[in-house]
């Protein structure tokens, strides 16, 4: 039989792909499924324990942010102690990275000052260059050569074993859901929590499937075995969408075309409905700090790299600073009102949520539980009529199979 989490997740299609539970039971294993997400698999017995550990996790089912939770005054963006734009020092860095380099920085800063050992990140597969593994770095070298977003599926909690059996304290860098699953299993567990003192997250608008990157290379008219090294961004800020090829050379296509016309329209379901793509359970969270037009639309027009920056707990903001002091990166306060400008599509997100579950309940479906993240409070900032066309759009979506 089934794990029982495993057949609450399936109902409800909520899986984020994380990892987690091949992590706690030996039972499971993180397979492809589908036109590419990572989901996981039943390969043994699961105890009874360990589908309880996992239930209390898994971000497809539970995001609890009630220890740190969100303003409901303020119910967008998560907790913040400080809120800014900025960018790493080094220009390199800045320029490799995907917009200013920050959570790079901070990943530099952390080895350099002793306060973790290694970083547990995402990185190219070598062997499949439009994949991804997680991987450690341990020097200003391999940070540099883990930069820049990566638009395709990874469960870097899949080798959370691995990395514990390592001497030292790592930091992690993971989407908003990776971060929540493993905040709650380090609430859970002491002695995790102690090995971890610095979690990372970007803000995340959702995991393209495999399908979907073989769509770029389509539209590039290049075949997969041809492609030595793939960027999704970066080296430049918005940075394009680059394949560079066995025989020397590359062929690219802008972020825009890349992500808004082709990744974004394929992404996993649970990405669609999700409440915490800000990454509330981080440390410190990132974004890219779009320059908004008059119409709220953000520019993708190349130019230096600048990263919103919100530092979410007390360890977070010691981090921050001691970077800042350090020289690492530099920094300017905004105020919370300017980021609906930087990530306007964020915003709509998140008000529409409690639009999104409400069909899903309709239909029968489960539906995660989030808690401490301000979910009615951000409803009651999108008009009724935007909110209706969410409901019904997702309702008729269920209907055809579509969904």
């Amino acid at each position: 039989m089934d794990a029982d989490f495993l057949k609450r997740v399936r109902r409800a299609d909520s899986c984020t792909g994380c990892g987690l539970c091949a992590a706690v039971s030996p039972g499971i294993r993180i397979t492809a499924a589908g036109p590419g997400w990572a989901r996981p698999e039943q390969i043994g017995p699961v105890s009874a324990a360990e589908d309880q550990a996992i239930a209390a996790a898994c971000p497809g089912l539970v995001v609890d942010q009630r220890d740190n939770p969100h303003d409901p005054a303020e119910p967008l963006w998560g907790p913040q102690r400080f809120t800014g734009v900025g960018h790493a020092s080094d220009p390199l860095l800045r320029h490799t990275a995907s917009s200013g380099g920050v959570i790079s920085a901070l990943l530099v800063h952390a080895l350099a000052s002793g306060l973790v050992d290694f970083v547990v990140q995402v990185r190219a597969d070598p062997d499949q260059p439009t994949g991804n593994i997680t991987s450690i770095s341990t020097s200003p070298d391999d940070v540099l050569t883990a930069a820049g977003s990566r638009y395709a599926r990874s469960s870097p909690l899949a080798g959370l074993n691995d990395w514990l059996a390592r001497p030292g304290r790592f930091a992690f860098v993971g989407k908003p859901c990776d971060v929540a699953a493993l905040r709650a299993r380090a609430k859970a567990d002491p002695a995790l929590a102690a090995r971890v003192p610095l979690m990372l997250a970007f803000f995340c608008a959702g995991i393209p499937s495999d399908r979907a990157v073989g769509r770029i290379l389509d539209h590039l008219k290049v075949a997969p075995g041809d492609v030595a090294a793939f960027r999704f961004r970066g080296d430049g800020w918005p940075g394009f969408a680059r394949a560079s090829l066995r025989d020397g050379s590359s062929r690219q296509m802008t972020y825009n075309d890349s992500w808004g016309q082709i990744l974004s329209k394929e992404v996993q379901f649970r990405c669609k409905i999700c409440a915490d793509a800000v990454g509330a359970a981080a440390d410190v969270a990132c974004a890219d700090a779009w320059y908004g037009d008059d119409r709220g639309y953000p520019s993708f027009e190349e130019t230096d790299g600048r990263s919103l920056v919100m530092a979410r707990t007390a360890a977070g903001l010691a981090v921050l600073d001691a970077a800042r002091a350090a020289g690492t990166l530099a920094t300017q306060p905004v105020p919370v009102a300017d980021i609906i400008r930087m990530q306007p599509h964020q915003a709509r997100r998140k008000r529409q949520v409690l639009s999104r579950l409400f069909a899903m309940r309709l239909v029968g479906r489960p539906v995660p539980r989030y808690l401490g993240l301000a979910v009615a409070q951000a409803a009651r900032r999108e008009p009724i009529m935007a909110q209706v066309k969410s409901f019904a759009g997702l309702v008729r979506r269920f209907i055809k199979g579509t969904a």
